[in-house]
């Protein structure tokens, strides 16, 4: 019998990822990663039109070239039995009822393209939900962010109905690639609970944007099966089949049964671009306060996933080594960064940040807020800014940890993964310091891609359950990082002064005062409802 193979593909912010497993085995054969041609679109569109400030899109033709490219490099001529998506949220898109985008239909428009997570322009409209309130909130603090699918579909009705008339789906990027994959549209029960606040009891949220619930579908729980790989991409990939496509699964989620964490009692924190923090549990609890949202078969299936995160993490660390440099390189920045930075003793540098580079995520839900560096002086260094803003990236992260423990939820493991998790030792160890608490990273290469590939083995049937894949595909050895004494006493200082600051209304006033959303300037409303249930004039 011949060899066979599992595929996961990882979509993330600027790039997409793929790896390729042998499916009995669980060994990794060979991996691949596509830069997205158009990458980030905040400037302009690709035919030149300007964007406001504010605006984070993507051309959803960036993901069919990425997903040609990985799958012709690993699958030609292997039998690959089924393919698992992760991929970035919330990244919402409109389409056609063929499943096209709308992007390449009304290329000009930039209500027509992908609205990345970062996508802040949809804030405004998230405040106008918020003051209209609905039991739909419950699970999810009683507020939504601006990130999530709500509010950007309320700003397309709003500043574009052209657009919104033309959308008969309005769906996440990732639930598109898998249409365009398996030629059947199956939306994934994670990225529709945890970023369109759906329900198996209430459905979508209703009344809050016209013709939307017309232009969602049902999900399905994640290791289900979409469909399997079309004939048209067997021949353009030359993967043998069948191929079963599974439906797409959030990438900060995807990851959980690559590194072991498929218990209950685990944290995990997927530090990359952004930061995502996960809290699995055998049984439901009322979310704490300040946490974001919670679902069952979103993340892994027959648990519990409670959801948190920061928005701003590794592209903070990213916007200061390129602006400002010090090697020729942003690898030998940060390397020379990093090792200034470890020879700082805690509270040495006499500063504190606020990592709110995109805006809060946890507890505040705002993403008009902003950064903030305080206690520069003419002693200031260029290392001692990083260290802080190493610190305030951990200070952030605590801050989710905190929120579980003051609701007496039981933490057995503390897990930190994807790219700055193994890129980043002095990171890590600065989060033990802070958290108080030994942190696992698990060695394991592509583990975002190798979670994808997991819950694609799930669909296929290949193993029974996440935790066999766990077993069969997963990491077998960890790192762990202990956090030293001598950091105690300066790190609960500045944390306390950290949290005083995140608590200062003034100061997020102020922020808020400073930003600046084209195209909906202030307080907006949401786009009226139709009174007879049809379409609005």
């Amino acid at each position: 019998m011949s060899r066979s193979y599992v595929i996961g593909l990882d979509y993330g912010s600027e790039s997409a990822r793929g790896v390729i497993l042998d499916a009995v085995t669980g060994e990794q054969i060979d991996s691949h990663v596509h830069a997205y041609r158009h990458g980030i679109l905040t400037g302009a569109l690709p035919g030149g039109a300007a964007l406001p400030r504010g605006w984070a899109l993507q051309n959803a033709a960036d993901y069919v070239e990425a997903a040609e490219e990985i799958l012709g490099r690993l699958g030609r001529n292997r039998r690959v039995l089924s393919i698992g998506v992760g991929f970035t949220a919330s990244s919402p898109m409109p389409a056609t009822s063929e499943g096209a985008a709308l992007s390449d239909i009304h290329p000009n428009d930039p209500h027509a393209y992908v609205k990345l997570w970062k996508h802040g322009a949809a804030q405004p409209y998230a405040d106008a939900i918020n003051r209209k309130g609905g039991g739909f909130l419950d699970n999810f603090g009683g507020k939504l962010s601006g990130e999530w699918l709500l509010p950007k579909a309320a700003q397309i009705a709003q500043e574009a109905p052209h657009i919104w008339a033309a959308a008969a789906r309005f769906m996440e990027g990732g639930d598109w690639l898998v249409w365009q994959l398996c030629g059947t549209e199956a939306r994934s029960l994670g990225l529709a609970a945890y970023k369109a606040q759906y329900s198996r009891v209430s459905g979508y949220p209703k009344g809050i944007v016209p013709g939307l619930e017309g232009k969602l579908s049902q999900p399905l729980p994640v290791g289900s099966a979409a469909g399997s790989l079309l004939p048209a991409w067997h021949a353009r990939t030359g993967i043998e089949g069948p191929t079963t496509i599974a439906v797409a699964v959030i990438d900060s989620h995807v990851v959980l049964p690559a590194i072991g964490a498929v218990s209950s009692g685990c944290f995990v924190g997927a530090l990359g671009t952004s930061a995502a923090y996960l809290y699995l549990g055998a049984d439901y609890r009322s979310l704490p306060a300040g946490i974001e949202g919670v679902a069952i078969d979103g993340a892994v299936r027959d648990l519990w996933c409670y959801e948190a995160g920061q928005a701003s993490f590794g592209d903070m660390l990213a916007w200061f080594v390129k602006a400002f440099p010090r090697g020729g390189s942003m690898e030998e920045s940060f390397a020379l960064y990093n090792a200034a930075a470890s020879r700082l003793p805690a509270g040495s540098n006499h500063l504190i940040a606020l990592d709110w580079w995109n805006g809060n995520r946890v507890p505040l839900a705002d993403s008009m807020l902003s950064g903030l560096l305080l206690g520069l002086t003419v002693h200031s260094t260029a290392d001692g800014i990083y260290r802080a803003l190493l610190e305030a990236l951990c200070f952030g992260a605590r801050t989710v940890l905190d929120l579980y423990r003051a609701a007496e939820f039981t933490v057995d493991r503390v897990l930190m993964t994807s790219g700055l998790a193994k890129k980043n030792p002095l990171l890590v160890q600065i989060m033990a310091d802070v958290m108080e608490c030994a942190i696992e990273v698990p060695q394991i290469a592509n583990a975002t891609a190798v979670g994808a590939a997991i819950h694609g083995a799930v669909a296929a049937g290949l193993v029974g359950t996440y935790r066999d894949g766990s077993a069969r595909f997963g990491a077998r050895e960890f790192q762990t990082y202990r956090p030293r004494p001598e950091t105690a006493e300066p790190y609960r200082a500045l944390y306390a002064q950290y949290r005083t600051l995140c608590a200062n209304a003034s100061l997020r006033r102020v922020m808020r005062d400073l930003g600046e959303v084209a195209a909906a300037p202030g307080e907006v409303s949401l786009p009226p409802q139709p009174r007879d249930g049809g379409s609005v004039a």
